[in-house]
């Protein structure tokens, strides 16, 4: 169940081959960004827990729930199964993060290439802040950025120094 739109915080961000930026950079400035957003009100943290920036912020989320109370986690899983087959230790990530979450929500009931938009859309939908690690790449990420700016109903915070 989800709060208030109006303190649910998502993120968005290319896969890490795509980003251009070292994971340590990136992970910064996803935490610069996650302590902006509990300062202006956020609790509740919409991740697609896809690899990279994604699994980044929800591991972060994680980490600032065990000293701040009240914050909660919502995965936003595209469709049953997915993130189960990934290597270099992504699989073992998605699983902790999703075991860790409050919540848990499947978008669509299987996978097919339209449930990653879909799965993108609700998160959008669902809050008034978007954290986006964007570089200007085609793909999942601009398709999630240009969601937003066309419903207008969810404010787009751009990683810097990554936004094109």
């Amino acid at each position: 169940m989800l709060e208030d739109k109006r303190y649910c915080c998502c993120f968005t961000g290319h896969r890490p081959e795509k980003l251009g930026a070292p994971e340590d950079v990136v992970i910064s400035l996803l935490d610069a960004a996650i302590c902006d957003a509990l300062r202006d009100g956020y609790t509740t943290f919409i991740s697609g827990v896809s690899k990279g920036v994604d699994l980044w912020a929800a591991e972060l989320v994680l980490r600032h729930r065990q000293s701040t109370k009240g914050i909660k986690l919502v995965c936003a899983v595209p469709f049953q199964g997915f993130g189960l087959h990934w290597g270099g230790g992504w699989t073992e990530r998605f699983l902790k993060v999703t075991q860790s979450a409050d919540s848990v929500v499947y978008v669509c009931e299987a996978g097919s290439r339209s449930a990653y938009q879909r799965r993108n859309e609700y998160m959008v939908d669902h809050s008034s802040l978007l954290i986006a690690a964007y570089t200007g790449a085609s793909g999942g990420t601009r398709n999630t950025v240009r969601y937003a700016e066309k419903r207008g109903s969810c404010a787009i915070r751009y990683l810097w120094p990554l936004k094109p």
